[in-house]
């Protein structure tokens, strides 16, 4: 299979793309240019980098042809690429609203291409503050500029790849760890704080929280992409394993071997509020197969060996 993607060398991007040249497909990749991270991307006869940024979108058909793409081949269009990530860039309007133009463009780029799926990588966010089982039925009511730009642009997609007779799958992936997880996430500031024995000052962190291991979400993007007949529509992506976010906190302590301190309560929350985490992912299980497979210890395990061998 052909997969056209954008946002390679981001975090998930890396993980999705590793995990469909393992599937064997052909991959082409837009990577800014003079991207520090394209370095990140492996070594491998199936993957064509492709110098363009998420601004570039309207360059991308020519630059996918030039590199080999052929039409005929009915790729698979994977749209991971979002600027405004941080906790700054969350809150502003105008980097989200750009990301909504530049994504819409590469909505038109896909179906240039012959593409028959989009598939974008949203988030969460988009629910907002909720407090109960979320299915892809629930009320959206977004807090931050990214979530709402995040829904926003689905709607819109959805609407315009009806009109270009394409699929639209929307992923609303729920909170992701693993090796080469930014430093400044939660799991990857607590291991490596607490392998240093240092000091931890966290939120209250009462709110129901999931995690899902890197491989797992990558598996789960794949099977977005590559699986036969699926209904397009709105997908959760995330864990099976929700609880208390203070029992992640002391089980990633537990693994450290209990070195350094941490104290509850000291931190704001972030930029989406104290938002509890209750995914409902029977849909995705129930359509495509995929279920997550990495234990949150063995999860955690796996990424404190990465952070312990980068200091």
């Amino acid at each position: 299979m052909d997969v056209i993607i954008t946002g390679g060398t981001s975090f998930i991007g890396l993980a999705v793309t590793e995990t469909l040249l393992e599937q064997g497909c052909r991959i082409w990749t837009a990577v800014r240019p003079g991207s520090p991270n394209r370095e990140k991307l492996p070594k491998h006869e199936n993957l064509r980098p492709l110098d363009l940024s998420l601004e570039d979108m309207e360059r991308l058909p020519e630059a996918a042809r030039a590199a080999g793409l052929s039409e005929k081949s009915r790729p698979v269009f994977l749209h991971m690429a979002w600027d405004g990530v941080g906790s700054a860039g969350r809150s502003d309007r105008a980097v989200q609203e750009k990301n909504i133009r530049c994504s819409l463009m590469a909505v038109e780029a896909a179906a240039a291409l012959g593409c028959g799926r989009f598939v974008f990588s949203g988030s969460q966010a988009e629910y907002g503050i909720c407090r109960e089982n979320t299915a892809e039925d629930h009320p959206c009511s977004p807090v931050s500029e990214y979530g709402k730009a995040k829904l926003e642009f689905g709607r819109q997609a959805e609407a315009l790849c009806r009109k270009l007779a394409m699929d639209y799958v929307h992923a609303r992936i729920f909170s992701v760890y693993g090796p080469g997880d930014h430093p400044w996430s939660l799991v990857n500031s607590c291991l490596r704080t607490f392998a240093a024995g240092g000091h931890m000052e966290l939120g209250e962190c009462t709110q129901k929280w999931n995690f899902l291991y890197i491989e797992d979400m990558a598996a789960a993007m794949a099977a977005l992409a590559r699986q036969q007949n699926l209904p397009g529509g709105i997908y959760n992506v995330a864990g099976e394993d929700t609880r208390v976010l203070r029992e992640f906190v002391e089980e990633m302590f537990e693994i450290c071997g209990r070195k350094g301190t941490y104290a509850y309560g000291k931190r704001p929350p972030n930029a989406e509020g104290p938002a509890s985490l209750l995914p409902d992912i029977g849909k995705i299980e129930r359509l495509t197969g995929w279920r997550p497979a990495v234990p949150f210890q063995e999860g955690i395990r796996s990424t404190l060996e990465f952070v312990k061998e980068r200091g």
